[in-house]
């Protein structure tokens, strides 16, 4: 994975504008890195067991890797043994969710409500509360620490 997420500067990135984004793939490819592109742009998955916030256990907050809406609080990730980050919950508002029927399965695809890049998917067996599992790709997501999450 590439240390940097952005091969030019991102005009889109932002941690508080909330407007939603209609950027053409191709402007996309000409900002963000190959391995971001790919999972962010074309629904690639990143190998398991392999991105850097799967065994990551700090407080804060998760964004969007490609425009900066928040998604995920920390308090919301679990392990899950499933070789992603796993969450139960999203932030209200902050994902879509598109039917997915690639690889001969049907699965329900999540992407950013801001920007649509693709994050992972969800699934109905998660923990309490919620029963569900938002499976994360990590190169999609940037994490700021806080200490406010206590």
């Amino acid at each position: 994975m590439e240390k940097n997420k952005f091969i030019n500067p991102n005009p889109y990135y932002s941690k508080t504008d909330k407007q939603k984004l209609n950027v053409p793939d191709e402007e996309w490819k000409k900002i963000l890195s190959p391995s971001l592109y790919a999972v962010a742009r074309e629904a690639a998955t990143e190998s398991p067991f392999s991105g850097k916030y799967n065994d990551f256990d700090s407080l804060g907050m998760y964004f969007c890797a490609v425009c900066g809406n928040a998604l995920f609080r920390s308090d919301s990730k679990f392990f899950s043994s499933c070789g992603w980050p796993s969450f139960f919950r999203e932030e209200k508002g902050s994902v879509l969710y598109k039917r997915d029927l690639s690889h001969g399965r049907e699965r329900t695809e999540v992407l950013c409500g801001r920007c649509q890049s693709h994050l992972g998917h969800v699934f109905h067996d998660g923990p309490p509360p919620t029963g569900v599992r938002f499976c994360m790709n990590s190169v999609s997501l940037d994490f700021e620490p806080s200490a406010d999450l206590e």
